[in-house]
């Protein structure tokens, strides 16, 4: 087996906007640091194997959502990789499914659970440019560099006190507008949250793909996948990186 095995999770129903580049950028860091890293495609139909280092999970649309929902709380390897710390990153509708549920094809979804989040629906769709302060929480607890990407999503994700946003929005939507936080308790921690931290696993709504354009983040996984402090890894010098996320700052 490879020094680092990446389980990218259901990419054929979980693949729809690019978001398997994640689990790309997490196999070339490492390779560039000289670790031999393997991705994991699992299929639908297939068994999540519980004991894999890292694991991506990407977007998809009302029908994907649903049967990889269904797929993911039978199987229960997923879970059971979360409950035993193994580092998860989910984006768009991972985030969702991976919530307690979420709205899809005109009615509410059981999620796998392992975000305290709800996901109804946005009055319009948020299609931005957006641009993150980390909070810091959990298992991100070394990040310090701005977070990027694009969003195009039609849900309002709110959520529970046993989640954490994974960054405050500075530019952009996140995961809620003004309308979906309105009339809660926590209206501003909600309105400003994107993505959401609980135990090990991380999510968001940014695509790009998301670790292209934030390659701390990208790190952070790295470390946690291998049982080290993020400050451990040897740096990267990849000037094109920097180049792309001055010009996505500014």
């Amino acid at each position: 087996m490879a020094d680092l095995t990446i389980g990218l999770v259901l990419p054929d129903v979980l693949g729809t906007y690019g978001d398997d580049g994640n689990a790309l950028v997490l196999r070339q860091r490492a390779r560039m640091r000289g670790m031999d890293a393997d991705i994991l495609h699992i299929k639908l139909g297939d068994a999540v194997p519980a004991d894999l280092d890292v694991y991506c999970v990407g977007g998809g649309e009302d029908t994907a959502q649903i049967l990889a929902a269904e797929h993911l709380i039978a199987d229960g390897g997923l879970t059971r990789a979360a409950n035993n710390g193994r580092p998860v990153f989910a984006v768009c509708a991972g985030l969702q499914v991976l919530g307690e549920s979420f709205r899809a094809s005109g009615r509410v979804i059981d999620g796998v659970g392992l975000l305290d989040a709800t996901t109804t629906a946005l009055e319009r769709r948020a299609i931005n440019e957006v641009a993150t302060t980390p909070t810091g929480v959990g298992i991100t607890a070394e990040l310090t560099e701005p977070l990027t990407g694009f969003e195009n999503h039609l849900g309002a994700t709110i959520l529970g006190p046993a989640a954490e946003p994974l960054g405050r929005v500075t530019r952009g939507v996140g995961n809620c507008d003004v309308a979906a936080a309105a009339d809660l308790p926590d209206d501003s921690r909600q309105r400003f949250a994107e993505g959401a931290v609980q135990g090990s696993v991380i999510a968001t709504y940014l695509h790009g793909p998301a670790l292209a354009r934030n390659p701390q983040l990208a790190d952070l996984l790295l470390a946690r996948a291998m049982g080290v402090a993020l400050a451990d890894l040897e740096p990267l010098d990849i000037p094109a990186i920097d180049r792309l996320r001055k010009e996505r700052l500014k």
